[in-house]
């Protein structure tokens, strides 16, 4: 791991992968770290030869926190990613986003398009104020918090919630999840970065508004099982972002640990290998 100072913020990066492999930069959803990407996921995109590119947003896990800020946008955060591009000497690279990570990407496409070689927007959302909404014991879930800011009450609340943002076709993993929540307790617990990142979030959907502009080729994965953000949200990103792919994958939900991960894996390989080849040939 390392730090690199992109878009004037200090962010933590890590790299797997051949170094002359193309460059797949991953962005976080909301208040996650980069050791929340799955072990599977990854090895399966190295496998692939891609070289990952994972990192922690502002305000996330060792990156730069914005105690005293008056606020920055999604748009601020596609700038940091960028920012990171720069940073790492990658004049392009293919992108991922996971949730807010994918709308964060409909903003680099839209504002950085010729720096990006492909998009691939996984559980996400445009946004838009017609989507429907999560359901709503979902919803009463996410008014909730852990009973105190003490280890094992942040460990408990979230393996209660992440069973409702499990894949339901999965069995869910309680040992496995409970150490992930431990690390990324250890490394750093910040709910009030989480909560900045989350009024950035809930600002973003004038800027998503153009999505229908975006000329970088897009992959769209979402789960039928999404019970946080519905199909119909990945949905209506594929139907307004011209030319853009589709794959729903049955029984997945709001989380993309276990066999999603490899799925996943195997569909972003099979549509940046297609994505560049068509580009190619289109050019010859």
């Amino acid at each position: 791991m390392a730090k690199v100072t992109a878009n004037g913020v200090t962010l933590e990066v890590e790299r797997h992968g051949p170094t002359n492999g193309p460059a797949l930069v991953m962005i976080r959803g909301l208040g996650s770290q980069l050791i929340h990407w799955p072990d599977a996921l990854i090895e399966g995109l190295v496998a692939s030869g891609f070289q990952t590119v994972t990192f922690d947003n502002r305000d996330s896990g060792l990156s730069q926190k914005f105690e005293n800020s008056e606020g920055y946008s999604l748009r601020d955060m596609a700038d940091d990613t960028i920012g990171l591009m720069d940073a790492l000497g990658l004049q392009k690279a293919h992108i991922l986003g996971l949730s807010m990570g994918g709308m964060i990407l409909q903003l680099m496409a839209l504002h950085h398009h010729a720096r990006l070689l492909s998009a691939t927007i996984v559980m996400s959302s445009s946004l838009a104020p017609n989507l429907p909404r999560a359901d709503a014991e979902m919803q009463d879930i996410l008014r909730t918090r852990p009973r105190s800011d003490r280890r094992a009450d942040v460990i408990a609340h979230e393996l209660w919630t992440g069973r409702a943002f499990q894949s339901p076709a999965w069995p869910f993993d309680q040992s496995e999840r409970s150490d992930l929540v431990g690390r990324a307790y250890d490394r750093c617990y910040c709910p009030d970065g989480t909560q900045r990142q989350y009024s950035a979030m809930m600002r973003a959907s004038t800027q998503l508004a153009g999505i229908e502009t975006i000329t970088v080729p897009t992959l769209v994965v979402h789960g039928t099982g999404d019970r946080l953000l519905p199909p119909a949200h990945g949905q209506d990103i594929a139907k307004r972002i011209p030319g853009a792919t589709l794959v729903e994958i049955e029984g997945m939900g709001h989380d993309l640990s276990g066999k999603p991960a490899t799925i996943c894996a195997e569909y972003v390989t099979k549509f940046i290998t297609q994505s560049v080849m068509s580009r190619a040939a289109h050019k010859n």
